[in-house]
């Protein structure tokens, strides 16, 4: 009876896994896309901006945000070669920018939204926009993921707790219906 139970239950908990990995994922996706919003936001006012004629100073907050700790967002401009030419954000008191490949992907598409990881246990939701102003190279926008990462840390346990309950459910009504059924004959 108990392989009989397993092989009618296999079905069923496949299904279940099936569901929980499907609902993480759209989960996970969800929430790390929605991080980027006031990144987009910022940046392409700061594009605007910059395209009416304001200057790249007038644009960059003078407060200095640690990537490593703060949760605030940060608005950097980088020249053409990669080189951060003033931003409202450091690591560990140097100036960082995001790797030379998001610029040239950046140079062919105008925009790109990417994760930035610039040490470990870092990582930034980043907007990068091409620079339409005179000096042209790019505005780069960020903020910390510790958040977004933490609240889908949460969503995996859950659905891993609810996974696990409904695979032990689904057990126990196969089994009672075998038991049932093996009564009845």
């Amino acid at each position: 009876m108990i392989r009989t139970v397993l092989l009618r239950w296999i079905p069923f908990a496949g299904l279940a896994t099936a569901l929980c990995v499907l609902i993480y994922a759209a989960a996970q996706q969800t929430g790390r896309e929605m991080a980027n919003d006031p990144q987009i936001e910022i940046a392409r006012n700061a594009r605007t901006a910059l395209a009416s004629g304001q200057s790249i100073t007038s644009i960059i907050p003078q407060t200095q945000t640690e990537l490593s700790t703060s949760l605030s967002p940060f608005i950097s401009a980088v020249s053409d070669d990669g080189t951060v030419v003033a931003s409202s954000a450091k690591l560990h008191g140097q100036l960082r920018s995001v790797p030379r490949g998001v610029l040239e992907n950046v140079k062919e598409t105008g925009e790109e939204q990417v994760t930035w990881q610039p040490e470990p246990g870092v990582r930034m939701a980043t907007v990068v926009t091409k620079n339409p102003g005179a000096s042209g190279g790019f505005i780069v926008v960020g903020r910390s993921l510790f958040e977004t990462e933490s609240r889908i840390g949460k969503i995996g346990s859950l659905l891993t707790l609810g996974w696990a309950g409904t695979l032990l459910g689904l057990l126990i009504l196969v089994a009672f219906s075998e038991a049932f059924a093996a009564a009845r004959d």
